[in-house]
């Protein structure tokens, strides 16, 4: 039997691949592509309630849980849990499996309201009686840094996200050193570097700053912090963290990440369907080396990649307004407000 691209992929290289807020349709046709995992994210909600032959179901559900929590984040919160769970249960078989290996499905919480309390509270919630395979997806803020030890220590596995710069992923990777310290068996802890997000960012930003800088160079710019992180992660050690790629915004952010230790994370529609329809050679081009005046270049006239790729140049108290990590987050709190809209006019 002739196997599709994921499959050759899966088979030649440590590189996995992930799909990303899928309907229960897609989620079927991506396990059969190969796919060991999923994130969903917090537009998820919204985007189901304008489809067809999902829209129904979505709001005969909210309807529901509207007549028992009066709160309407709260009542989102709950939809989006009962919505993500059908997916979960799709990846169950998988994860059984693996025995806990695969098969993980990622849930956030309010992206509006990202304060410890707050955050741990959701992850709570998402987590109870639900397939033990959902796993809660909090940033790599401050707060939520300090949220993942707590629900890690609770048992409750964890995607640590909206990670652009380098000094994020090492300070997740403390958690779980300090985690790891406590339990002999700690639950599993992804990081989730926005490498597709971070090239949008960067390429706009130097379109509105008029920056002299050649495409072919402002392309690698995510790449070549998505190299150093797993460098310093093979250095430190920390075999237990699994890796994660998201936010593509092409092709290029799965094909150039073949060859890495790293589940990559892509939409069905425009990004996995594609691969598997044009069946490109297998090549392993993660492993080769980002070229110093490539590097020379970004950092010498983008102090938004500098701050991504050197440790001292950004602080923990910045993470939040950084660039590319207000850009990621504001497309989810639209959709999340756009769902809040919806429910409100239905009460």
């Amino acid at each position: 039997m002739n196997k599709n691209y994921f499959h050759r992929v899966t088979a030649q290289t440590p590189t996995r691949f992930w799909i990303n807020n899928v309907t229960r349709e897609e989620a079927d046709l991506a396990l059969a592509a190969g796919a060991v995992g999923c994130t969903q994210n917090p537009s998820y909600t919204f985007k189901l309630m304008g489809m067809a032959g999902e829209k129904d179901y979505v709001f005969e559900t909210l309807a529901k849980i509207m007549k028992e929590e009066k709160n309407d984040v709260d009542a989102l919160v709950a939809l989006q849990k009962n919505l993500i769970g059908r997916i979960a249960e799709i990846f169950m078989p998988l994860y059984e499996k693996t025995h806990g290996r695969q098969g993980y499905v990622s849930i956030q919480g309010d992206p509006i309201h990202e304060d410890y309390d707050t955050i741990v509270r959701f992850a709570r919630f998402n987590r109870k009686d639900t397939p033990p395979n959902m796993m809660a997806k909090i940033p790599a803020t401050p707060d939520g840094i300090r949220a993942m030890e707590t629900v890690l220590l609770e048992g409750i596995p964890v995607n640590a996200t909206e990670i652009m710069a380098v000094r994020q992923a090492l300070d997740v990777f403390d958690v779980y050193r300090k985690v790891s310290g406590k339990m002999a068996h700690p639950p599993a802890l992804y990081y989730s570097h926005i490498a597709g997000i971070f090239d949008e960012y960067v390429t706009k930003y130097v379109k509105d700053k008029k920056i002299d800088i050649a495409p072919d160079i402002v392309y690698q710019g995510g790449l070549a912090v998505a190299r150093k992180i797993e460098s310093l992660y093979r250095d430190l050690g920390y075999e237990g963290v699994g890796y994660i790629s998201g936010g593509a915004r092409g092709l290029h952010h799965f094909t150039d990440w073949v060859g890495s230790r790293c589940c990559v994370t892509i939409n069905w529609i425009g990004t996995a369907k594609d691969l598997i329809e044009q069946n490109p050679p297998v090549i392993d081009r993660f492993n080769v080396p980002t070229p110093d005046y490539v590097l020379e270049e970004l950092i010498e006239k983008l102090d938004v990649f500098e701050k991504a790729y050197f440790t001292h140049s950004i602080d923990p108290h910045e993470y939040e307004e950084y660039g590319p990590v207000e850009l990621f987050r504001n497309m989810f709190v639209n959709s999340w407000e756009g769902a809040l809209k919806e429910i409100k006019s239905r009460r």
